[in-house]
């Protein structure tokens, strides 16, 4: 039978359909093996090159680890009282999100709210509002919805509240789908004592993002790694005064918190946690009643005198334009600064979560510490501000203590030398220039000691500031030079050693243009009428004029504490430098200034006090856009006989020390006397100050 054309026997067919089978099946074994082949090198690879580090990311990628703020030590006065202290609590945050607007932001605000009145803890009359919370989150806009700019920058998280309770808590970690960009903080949280006790010594916090980016060169010290290890973002860090100094004593030590989770980011184990470790505590050498006592006595002064011109009296009434008050109080023997008053002050607490715009401009002439550096008066008006001094002034008379201690140095009189006062000296080309005394008065023959005690301008500039000038020659920087050295060796032109942040060496003028020649420098300089100089400066001189030549440095710490107040160090005194002078030079000077204080002026401020009070006055003047105005200045140490305390106060514009700034200084002098003691032993309130 024959095929049809083109057909194929079955057979070969099927055989050929069998072997390509065969054939396609092998390769398919072989891909196969080279894949699994391929698989088992890459597994050795990994378990023997690669295991270590995989296995170390795996572990990390396991364990979440949140970092836990530390508690900030508290920082207490001399007898235990709390001036600034810490408490552990919850805080919540917001963090701005890029394309969040103005309605997302009120209507988080509003659910806030809601949430904080629900299950907040508040006295019914200071329930929490929309507007106070949307304040909080900083988000460029003002409750209307107008654009207004952020204290914040745009990555920092805002705190919105603190103290959260546990009922806040749960709903927020259980409803975190209505509070978008809300986070829990765990934190410590700063408080000051309301009554402001040297708000400007002690400092104040701000958030560490905010301290990375700031300008001021002391506060490179956040920029350096090394000294910020463990510090959270969101933690507040020491930004000013003893807050900054001792930062690294009060804040501790971060804690950790971890967490195993699974690939989905649940807990899947137990939760550990590493305690932060409690800052250091500070004992100061302040205390609290003589430090109020400072304070309050600079303000009550200030409205004294402007109710004295009201009232038409005379010399108080050269005060009424003084708008602020600088005074310190250091122990003669330590440099312990028992107080340091730069007035009017302000409430730190207002730092706390962030300051607004409106609060920072009310506190901007508040918040730095006149008493070492430049600070300027608190005037609205620009046009006004220019005829108010700042808080760094010349020294008026009381740098005759030294210009009398520098005569005797240089051999240009003895302690009995007796000069003729007729109450003017002439000086310069042809005698064209001249100088007097205050008031015009004449005192006729009197010793360096007298010359002290009637403040005489004549004495001081020939017979100190004219024989520096003829004995070093009149070229420019010759005497000069000399009288500068003097005045560093006292503290005056050179930092107290205080350690404080943005401290001023003073303003050192005597060649200015202003000031004509190098002649007229050395006599304008012999009274006082020259350099200009801080408080603490000013007080450092005195206990230096008390102790006889020891230049202490300014101590604010007695001691340092562990948490629970065991003591760790105890803060020694220092002494700066030392000059040596003849016995009799000081007893000339110290009878001089114990005089002063016996005058009809100030003997109605010391004249009741159970101590001998040593002390010299300074009105010293300053041109402003006012004219040549009169700054205040006054400086004592008492006991006279045996000297514990010093006192400088300065009050701007205050016109004649003995009426603007030494009676702050005798309240400063009785507070010490009964709240401290100057053998130890508070006295109690056993002297009736002058009404």
């Amino acid at each position: 039978m024959n095929r049809s054309i083109g057909s194929e026997d079955p057979q070969t067919e099927k055989h050929v359909k069998r072997r390509q089978f065969t054939f396609r099946i092998n390769i398919f074994f072989f891909f196969v093996f080279v894949l699994f082949s391929i698989l088992i090198v890459r597994l050795a690879f990994i378990q023997f090159v690669e295991g270590k580090t995989l296995s170390e990311a795996e572990n990390d990628r396991e364990n979440v680890s949140v970092a836990i703020a530390p508690i900030r030590g508290n920082i207490y006065d001399r007898n235990g009282f709390a001036i600034a202290y810490s408490t552990s609590t919850q805080s919540v945050y917001y963090r701005m999100e890029p394309g969040r607007k103005y309605d997302d932001h009120l209507q988080l605000a509003q659910r806030l709210t809601e949430l904080f009145i629900k299950h907040g803890e508040y006295p019914e009359d200071k329930l929490p509002t929309v507007e106070q919370v949307f304040q909080a989150m900083d988000t460029g806009y003002t409750i209307t919805g107008e654009s207004k700019s952020m204290k914040h920058y745009m990555s920092d998280p805002r705190r919105v509240k603190s103290g959260l309770t546990k009922e806040e808590i749960a709903y927020l970690m259980t409803h975190p789908e209505e509070f978008p960009g809300i986070e829990i903080v765990e934190e410590s949280v700063r408080h000051y004592d309301p009554n402001t006790i040297a708000t400007q010594l002690v400092g104040y916090l701000q958030q560490y993002t905010t301290a990375i980016n700031q300008t001021a060169g002391y506060l490179s010290y956040y920029k350096d790694p090394a000294n910020t290890e463990g510090y959270l973002r969101t933690e507040e860090v020491g930004y000013d005064g003893l807050e900054f100094m001792y930062q690294e004593t009060l804040r501790g030590k971060s804690g950790e918190r971890r967490y195993p989770v699974n690939s989905r980011g649940q807990i899947v184990g137990e939760v550990t946690t590493t305690p932060p470790t409690k800052g250091n505590n500070l004992v100061l050498t302040l205390d609290k009643d003589v430090q109020l006592t400072a304070e309050q006595s600079i303000l009550d002064h200030l409205a004294y005198m402007k109710e004295a011109e009201r009232q038409g009296q005379k010399y108080p009434a050269m005060g009424a334009n003084a708008l602020a008050g600088y005074a310190v109080a250091m122990e003669v023997d330590t440099g312990n600064i028992v107080a340091m008053a730069s007035m009017p002050d302000y409430d730190a607490n207002v730092w706390s979560g962030g300051i607004s715009t409106e609060d920072w401009q009310e506190i901007l002439s508040y918040y730095p510490n006149g008493t070492i550096k430049t600070v300027y008066a608190n005037v609205k008006d620009p046009k006004e501000s220019p005829k108010y001094p700042s808080s760094i002034v010349p020294l008026g008379s009381t740098i005759k203590p030294l210009t009398v201690l520098i005569g005797f140095k240089e051999g240009f009189f003895t302690t009995s030398t007796r000069y003729y006062d007729s109450g003017r000296f002439y000086y310069g080309r042809d005698n064209s220039a001249s100088i007097g005394n205050s008031g015009g008065s004449s005192y006729g023959y009197i010793t360096p000691s007298q010359a002290i005690k009637h403040s005489s301008n004549t004495f001081m500039a020939e017979m100190v500031g004219m024989k520096l000038y003829d004995r070093y020659g009149g070229e420019r920087g010759g005497p000069i030079e000399v009288w500068d050295d003097y005045m560093k060796q006292f503290g005056l032109g050179v930092t107290t050693g205080s350690g404080l942040p943005m401290e001023s060496a003073g303003v050192i003028d005597y060649t200015s243009d202003s000031r004509g020649s190098v002649q007229n420098a050395m006599v304008m300089g012999s009274f006082g009428q020259m350099a200009r100089y801080t408080t603490l400066q000013l007080a450092q001189y005195t206990a230096m004029l008390a102790n006889r030549g020891k230049r202490m440095k300014p101590n604010f710490v007695e001691r340092i504490t562990d948490y629970d107040g065991n003591v760790i160090e105890e803060i020694q005194p220092e002494v700066l430098n030392e000059v040596e002078f003849e016995s009799a030079h000081w007893d000339a000077v110290h009878d001089g200034m114990k005089q002063v204080t016996q005058n009809s002026v100030n003997s109605q401020w010391f004249g009741h006090l159970p101590f001998t009070v040593a002390s010299k006055t300074g009105t010293s003047e300053q041109d402003t856009a006012a004219g040549k105005i009169e700054n205040a200045v006054f400086i004592a140490f008492a006991p006279a006989e045996n000297p514990k305390l010093a006192v400088a106060v300065v009050v701007p514009w205050g016109g004649y020390g003995a009426w603007g700034a030494a009676p702050i200084a005798a309240k400063i002098f009785e507070a010490y006397h009964n709240y401290v003691g100057f053998d130890g032993v508070p006295a109690g309130n056993t002297t009736q100050s002058p009404e």
